[in-house]
């Protein structure tokens, strides 16, 4: 259906009220059918979970304190608070609240969610702080004094609009917002930075750089480290190709390197991981690599590069960081994280000792400004451990989160299976010892972006599905990062029916081995992995029991007009290019919906407040599917934002719904 054609394009109207009665109705019978005892239950089990006092506080450091922004059942909205590190590793830190959100709300009469401090550096004297509509991505922005504890009355302000901040000095920022008609891109974001300074009008502000409407975004940034200030601009063309510039007074540097690469500054040193082949003289750099040379002398042209880190057939370079004096790199080998450290210069590797053995390790903060690094330890029966410790020496544990449920029975494997290209697909699956038979299966995956699914403690998942004698799977199909970019590029655009291979592939083969039945295998996607599951509904629904499908891409004709959607054209090709439409419409699930074929129950949840991934999208699925038999549970979140949920009570409520559908459609 295009556009013209397309009988439930009403439903696209966010807060029309007959869109918002639509949404009534199907709210309705989805709680009515699902909001039972047991649902009750879990949402008590999952809101425990999500509020208990004795989660890990992960923390940040600002100078000489560790930030951290905490929810729980007195503070539903959240608090930024802060205490010393002395503090933090004795049981009961004291904290000093910056801001109490639930307070702040009260006095705005406003639907606060919190979305984050820019904090000027190294000073620490001012923030901009974020503040979102229940859930946007869109905020409003106001200026925050550090020593004061207030926010600043005649102080940086901005209205609610996608924007981009970076301070430049106490009384200027670098700004790219809405400034009036052709100030965004077509994807909805900053086309123009400027420089603002304090007590000047917006509208006055000076324009150092305008990108065109067709990019996704342009973005301004000041780096403060002291010796090394610079002015950086990016102008990203499309999700995952950006021009980088370094302003110098009046002239626009380019920084030479592949738009397709990512780039890090830090002091003296210029850090590129290439996302394809990068061939420099005679040299080939393969994708995924990470090479580093001196700034100054790549600008000149007259740089070395070194080789920080190679990719081979199992290993990909998964996140990286700079402490003041090292570089932190986690990698992962067969999905498996290994964290080590890096002296700058030299580029030697030596293993961080201290990590817990067969646990997944991610980076949580690493001080630019000192060499303290904190990591966290956990793995699918071990709950999170926080690690702590100085770059180059041995890390040791300084807090541990409890275990939520009782995992003694649970058994931890990998698999691998093949696609229907001939490639390996690996998947984890937690089940229980000594199971006897196939048992009611959970199966995950995202495949999209880049993005890698790796190993980690889930409270909520534990408690609801595996205490109850569930099995969960994750997936780590193609469109990911989990073996680097090349496993991304290859499923992008024409290649996106690889995703889809690799998930059905792990589908049957769950079956195949004697895991599940088909009956009894669910599976569940959100965002990219919602629209995964819409593919999964309407090209494979014989392999699935039921499917949950949140906050998906399910419209792909219209996609690309949809709040942010013309950012992801990259990702999966543009339909208003005939070309990309022959591949896209072959799998676009709103228009591949059959009325001949039988379709496993599915859920379908977004919110209202998604101003990311359409909630239009959702509603004409549910519309669509409807008309042409097929019954549909619906749940639409009023908040939530792209994360379909505002606070820890939303999100236990909503857990609560994905897993009594799943027990009930999945028991038989």
């Amino acid at each position: 259906m295009t556009g013209v054609d397309d009988p439930y394009l009403w439903l696209e109207d966010i807060t029309g009220d007959d869109a918002l009665d639509w949404v009534r109705k199907h709210n309705e019978p989805t709680l009515a059918e699902l909001a039972d005892d047991r649902f009750e239950q879990m949402r008590s089990e999952a809101l425990e979970i999500l509020d208990t006092d004795a989660r890990i506080p992960y923390v940040r450091r600002r100078g000489e304190y560790l930030y951290n922004f905490w929810r729980d059942a007195e503070n539903p909205r959240g608090m930024w608070r802060r205490t010393t590190l002395a503090s933090y590793r004795t049981e009961d830190p004291e904290w000093d609240v910056i801001i109490d959100v639930d307070d702040l709300a009260e006095a705005d009469d406003e639907n606060w969610v919190w979305a984050g401090a820019e904090v000027i550096e190294p000073e620490y004297t001012v923030a901009l702080i974020e503040l979102s509509r229940g859930g946007a991505d869109a905020t409003v922005v106001r200026e925050f004094d550090m020593e004061k504890l207030e926010f600043v009355a005649d102080g940086f302000q901005l209205p609610e609009a996608k924007s981009g901040l970076s301070w430049e000095d106490h009384d200027t920022v670098l700004v790219g917002t809405d400034f009036g008609p052709g100030s965004l891109t077509e994807s909805g974001y900053p086309r123009i930075v400027k420089r603002w300074r304090r007590g000047q009008p917006l509208e006055d502000a000076q324009t150092l750089f305008s990108g065109d409407p067709s990019d996704v975004s342009v973005g301004g940034g000041y780096d403060r480290t002291p010796g090394f200030e610079r002015l950086l601009i990016t102008r990203s063309l499309d999700f995952f190709n950006r021009e980088r510039y370094e302003l110098r007074g009046n002239e626009l540097i380019r920084i030479d390197v592949p738009t397709d690469a990512n780039i890090a500054l830090h002091r003296e040193w210029l850090l590129i991981r290439p996302r394809t082949d990068w061939a420099v003289g005679t040299t080939i750099y393969p994708a995924g690599s990470l090479l580093a040379a001196n700034y100054h002398e790549f600008l000149a042209g007259t740089a070395e590069l070194s080789v920080v880190f190679e990719p081979d057939e199992h290993t990909s370079l998964e996140d990286y960081a700079w402490t003041r004096d090292h570089l932190v790199l986690v990698t992962l080998v067969d999905v498996a994280s290994r964290v080590e450290v890096v002296t700058p210069g030299s580029w030697e590797r030596a293993p961080i000792a201290g990590i817990p053995p067969k646990t997944n390790t991610v980076l949580v903060d690493v001080d630019e400004y000192g060499d303290e690094m904190f990591l966290d330890s956990s793995g699918f029966d071990f709950p999170s451990r926080l690690l702590w410790g100085l770059a180059g020496g041995e890390v040791t544990e300084i807090k541990s989160a409890p275990a939520f449920f009782d995992a003694s029975d649970i058994e931890v494997t990998q698999n691998f299976v093949t696609s229907a290209d001939g490639t390996m697909i690996p998947y984890f699956v937690v089940g229980h010892h000594g199971s006897a038979g196939p048992s009611k299966t959970l199966l995950s995956g995202y495949g999209g972006f880049e993005n890698s699914s790796t190993p980690g403690y889930g409270g909520v998942l534990g408690r609801l599905w595996l205490s109850r004698g569930g099995t969960y799977v994750l997936a780590n199909i193609r469109g990911g990062g989990e073996y680097g970019p090349r496993w991304h590029t290859q499923a992008m655009r024409e290649g996106r029916h690889l995703v889809d291979e690799d998930f059905a592939a792990v589908a049957g083969d769950l079956v195949k081995r004697g895991i599940t039945t088909v009956e009894q295998l669910g599976a569940q996607g959100g965002s990219n992995g919602g629209l995964l599951m819409g593919i999964m509904l309407t090209k494979y629904p014989e392999l699935f029991g039921a499917l949950v499908c949140s906050v998906p891409l399910l419209d792909m004709r219209r996609f690309h007009l949809l709040l942010a959607g013309a950012s992801w054209v990259a990702e999966y090709g543009d339909p208003d290019n005939p070309d990309d439409w022959e591949f896209m419409s072959k799998y676009s699930p709103y228009q591949n919906i059959s009325a001949d074929r039988r379709y496993p129950p599915v859920l379908i949840t977004t919110s209202t407040r998604d101003d990311r991934v359409h909630p239009g999208h959702a509603r004409k699925m549910t519309a669509s599917l409807e008309a042409s038999g097929h019954p549909v549970r619906y749940y639409e979140n009023i908040e939530g934002g792209h994360a379909g949920a505002a606070d820890n009570a939303q999100s236990a409520f909503r857990a609560a719904l994905i897993y009594e559908f799943l027990h009930r459609t999945l028991a038989r």
